[in-house]
């Protein structure tokens, strides 16, 4: 794995004071956002990318209410954010605006993906282990509600810290598919 790391800057934001570095791995560049106080066990959330939830608000999803929640639990007890480019669960953005195409012809995310060629979720967690060496953390407290992540990276996860949040009326089925199909613990 070739993986440029760049310095640690100063990130001033609405949510409090941060760090942050960055980890590019071929064209994807992951960011980790993270307290100056880290914790022998810090608290982590492992983000994937969602242009149309984080940047643009977008309600069919809860992405932005999840990075929100996270941002602001590390601010308040210290930890990390590692926010990893696998936008639409890793099929990439032109993908995901297909995919949404077909989600409002009647499919699930689940199923349009499918339709497209794709797994439910194409996402690899290969980095973050990178991630967790390079910062010699070798245990965490894991926000999340994703069993995958839970299973699929290398770290002795100490405690799993529900995020439910972000529930709106245009996301009620999306957040349903999540924990029927997906196995989410929401």
């Amino acid at each position: 794995m070739n993986i440029e790391v760049s310095n640690i800057a100063n990130l001033p934001t609405k949510h409090g004071n941060f760090l942050i570095q960055s980890f590019k791995e071929g064209v994807k560049e992951h960011l980790v956002i993270m307290t100056e106080d880290l914790t022998d066990t810090p608290n982590t959330r492992i983000h994937s990318e969602c242009l149309t939830g984080d940047a643009i608000g977008s309600i069919k999803c809860d992405c932005q209410a999840q990075l929100n929640y996270a941002l602001e639990y590390i601010n308040k007890h210290s930890g990390m954010v590692i926010y990893l480019r696998q936008e639409g669960r890793d099929i990439g953005l032109l993908n995901k605006v297909n995919a949404y195409a077909l989600q409002d012809s009647g499919f699930d995310t689940v199923e349009a993906n499918h339709q497209l060629g794709f797994a439910s979720d194409e996402r690899t967690y290969e980095i973050v282990d990178f991630i967790f060496d390079y910062y010699k953390i070798d245990k965490i407290n894991l926000l999340t509600n994703n069993p995958d992540k839970l299973n699929k990276i290398n770290v002795d996860i100490q405690k799993r810290i529900p995020v439910i949040v972000g529930k709106t009326s245009q996301n009620t089925d999306y957040l349903k598919i999540k924990k029927e199909k997906m196995g989410h613990m929401i």
